[in-house]
């Protein structure tokens, strides 16, 4: 599931934008103290771009892009060290785009945490056209934003190791090296960062975002200023959503139950349960899996068609504790943020259903966060939503001034 998916979508982005001036501290908070922590290998410029440069990839219905292309941009591949699932350290990337803007009270970072791809490609590293990272990256970029986009592990540098998907660890970890190697980058090159932080993303990265924000607030004490999180319906509360998907018709697009599958499988491996996939899938599903993981084909039915009843019973009875932890392992809706958030999501959304930011509200609300706010998009599905999600994500930050 691509952040953004039409021209029109992009424009809505672009003009998402404009919303919080450098210069202002909308948290209010103390200035946060220098870490020490650097996880940076390598940076590389990919390429410097001008303003015309930048316009011209914008033709035919996505011509409305070049009013937003306000300052050139330079494009950099980051590598840097990170921890993956098993405890080994390895090396990771992500894409760090810097504008070029005379501004004496400095510019904020905006972490950008990428949706669902399928292919190296999509990585941010990459920086390959028709990529998010080449178009709204790039015009977030020009708007006089310093980007920091993590690739995630398994892909970018990390492509050959098995992409850590929908688990809460592995994405929060790889973007918050990230965001390490990125301020270490700004301070050799002498960019005037202003220390403000906002972060957000959609669907796996709405996900990701909430995993990041969480480490950054109970891990790195003042590490980071960071004064807005904006979350586009991720799967937030791991176990119901998982009692719901076992037990209910969802949607039967070979392409969404894969989805499914791809977290069950990264479950299984990351968790050391190492399961033959006969426990888990019923015939030909169990073989076709084993072959082909989560790329199998599933027929086009329910992801509770495809799961064996003995599977279903054992996490409904809970004797299937083992899996059971794992699923709670990867649940990041019971907690109390402190930074001010925003869950937005399509209340007719199919593919990560609404449960997921209906409880993840209910369960910070009771824990007497006040700064936490629920966005229904009425009648939006996980596609249509993506356009509420950004013009609601550019009234929450615009709000901050």
């Amino acid at each position: 599931m691509h952040f953004f998916k039409t021209g029109a979508l992009l424009l809505l982005v672009s003009s998402a934008l404009l919303f919080v001036p450098a210069g202002c501290n909308p948290s209010g908070g103390p200035d946060p103290v220098t870490p020490v922590t650097n996880t940076l290998v390598s940076s590389t410029l990919i390429g410097q771009f001008t303003t015309d440069q930048l316009r011209s990839r914008f033709t035919g219905s996505n011509v409305g892009f070049q009013l937003f292309i306000r300052y050139p941009i330079s494009v950099y591949r980051v590598t840097y060290t990170t921890t993956n699932t098993d405890g080994k350290s390895i090396t990771a990337s992500g894409a760090l785009m810097i504008p070029t803007v005379n501004s004496t009270t400095g510019i904020p970072m905006l972490s950008i945490q990428h949706g669902t791809i399928t292919s190296d490609d999509g990585a941010p590293s990459n920086y390959q056209s028709g990529s998010e990272a080449y178009t709204f990256g790039s015009v977030f970029a020009s708007q006089g934003y310093i980007i920091a986009a993590p690739d995630y592990i398994g892909y970018g540098a990390s492509k050959d190791l098995p992409h850590t998907y929908e688990h809460r660890n592995g994405l929060a970890t790889a973007s918050l090296d990230m965001l390490r190697a990125a301020r270490q980058v700004l301070t050799d090159k002498s960019v005037n960062w202003d220390k403000r932080l906002l972060i957000a993303g959609y669907s796996e990265g709405g996900y990701a975002t909430l995993a990041l924000q969480k480490k950054i607030e109970e891990e790195t004490g003042s590490e980071f200023n960071l004064v807005a999180s904006s979350c586009g319906a991720g799967a937030y509360d791991k176990p119901a959503f998982m009692k719901q998907i076992l037990n209910n018709t969802t949607s039967t697009d070979p392409s969404i139950s894969r989805l499914y599958l791809w977290v069950l499988l990264t479950y299984d491996r990351i968790y050391n349960l190492n399961r033959p996939a006969s426990y888990y899938f019923k015939e030909p599903y169990a073989t076709r899996i084993a072959a082909s993981g989560y790329t199998a084909n599933l027929g086009g039915l329910s992801f509770n068609q495809v799961v064996t009843d003995s599977f279903k019973q054992a996490i409904n009875n809970g004797t299937d504790t083992d899996f059971i932890k794992a699923a709670q392992d990867n649940d990041i809706h019971d907690w109390k943020p402190r930074t001010n958030t925003r869950l937005y999501h399509g209340d007719a959304d199919d593919t990560v259903l609404f449960l997921n930011s209906q409880n993840a509200y209910d369960a910070m609300r009771a824990r007497g966060a006040t700064n936490v706010q629920l966005i229904r998009l009425s009648g939006a599905n996980h596609a249509t939503g993506i356009l509420g999600y950004i013009t609601g994500t550019y009234d929450f930050f615009s709000s901050l001034q």
